[in-house]
């Protein structure tokens, strides 16, 4: 399927490793001129190499910016002040017990997972709006509808993005502009990887992710952790312009995680 993404410019934020990679590689692949986004010029100089490997022709722009903090979103938003895909993937996530979770962490987690997007799109909306075209992107989590009792701040983050981004996809009314959520289930990267394995330190990885799902994601019915190439194909099409009547909507790639019919 062409995804008609030949002519556009899309910056994935945190895109060096996880969904971010995949996400990057599949929007190169399908011919978008694609930001690779990372906190050193290192970790983005190597995602550009793991991009070209399977893409020789990939049109690749490094971004060296931490859009965690208002000075990286300055710095993103000077280098490329014009795009037309803004993807909002940027997050971190740790289990912490939430009596032990100080003022600083809540603040912290809030500041990276939800003040990026909200910084970000304040100024990419409205340049898209202008020109009547544009897609905007946030991932979240299933966390954001079905909270996990081992990450209360991380959930509380990804239920402000599909908040906020309903609230800016009522800006975009009668336009062509789109702004919708991605609700990834338990997705298989390394951070996750590492989770999974400190859960179960006396486990080899296989047994210790089926364990996982079986207790702590029981409602899933793929009963694996979804791969990152999964959630890349889904947010290439919904930022691609043959999702043109999809707005405004939290689009669940979960595995059939979230036990509801809404």
């Amino acid at each position: 399927m062409n995804l008609e993404l030949n002519d556009k410019t899309a910056l994935v934020t945190a895109s060096t490793g996880g969904i971010g990679l995949a996400i990057s590689t599949r929007l190169a692949a399908e011919g978008a001129t694609t930001i690779i986004n990372g906190r050193s010029e290192s970790s983005v100089n190597k995602a550009i190499e793991t991009i070209r490997k399977s893409n020789p022709d990939a049109d690749l722009l490094g971004l060296v910016s931490d859009n965690g903090t208002a000075e990286g979103v300055a710095r993103t938003i000077a280098e490329h002040p014009q795009i037309d895909i803004l993807i909002n993937n940027l997050g971190i996530f740790e289990a912490v017990d939430f009596f032990d979770l100080t003022d600083e962490a809540w603040q912290h987690i809030f500041d990276v997972n939800v003040m990026s997007g909200v910084r970000l799109a304040r100024h990419y909306l409205k340049q898209m709006l202008e020109q009547n075209t544009g897609r905007i992107i946030f991932i979240s989590s299933e966390s954001g509808v079905v909270p996990a009792p081992e990450m209360p701040h991380y959930a509380m983050t990804k239920t402000a993005q599909l908040a906020i981004s309903r609230s800016l996809a009522q800006l975009t009314k009668g336009s062509s502009v789109t702004v919708n959520t991605v609700m990834p289930g338990s997705t298989l990267t390394p951070g996750v990887k590492e989770f999974v394995g400190n859960l179960f330190p006396d486990e080899a990885y296989e047994s210790a992710e089926k364990r996982f799902m079986a207790d702590n994601r029981p409602t899933s019915l793929i009963q694996r952790l979804i791969q990152p190439e999964e959630i890349a194909n889904m947010v290439a099409f919904v930022a691609s312009p043959l999702a043109s009547a999809i707005n405004g909507a939290p689009i669940r790639v979960d595995g059939g995680l979230i036990p509801t019919i809404a």
